[in-house]
């Protein structure tokens, strides 16, 4: 099923409207010493699913760095990688068939 989705490409005014939309957000995955598991990019494709914007939390014991853990999961996910600030990654994939937010158009 990840294989039907395309990434999207956000603009800034995008990407902009994303970050104040996640700033009030609490992190609904976090990552440990495990790093990026199976169970990780499960869990995680489940929350982008069911909330298209999420917050992951990368703990300081995490073996990966969060620029890296923010475009493996991207990637892995098809979702856009909108920020990644301290140990904080946000993300973003529109639903499929009924999409929450709406985004700016420019």
């Amino acid at each position: 099923m990840l294989e039907e989705r395309l990434v999207m490409k956000l603009n800034n005014a995008q990407k902009r409207h994303l970050r104040s939309l996640g700033h009030h957000l609490d992190p609904v995955v976090q990552l440990g010493k495990k790093g990026i598991t199976e169970g990780l990019t499960e869990a995680t494709d489940v929350a982008l699913t069911t909330h298209e914007l999420i917050k992951i939390k990368c703990g300081s014991e995490c073996p990966v760095s969060r620029e890296d853990v923010g475009e493996q999961l991207s990637q892995q996910l098809k979702a856009s990688l909108v920020q990644t600030l301290g140990g904080t990654i946000l993300l973003y994939r529109r639903h499929p068939q009924k999409p929450k937010i709406k985004l700016p158009r420019a």
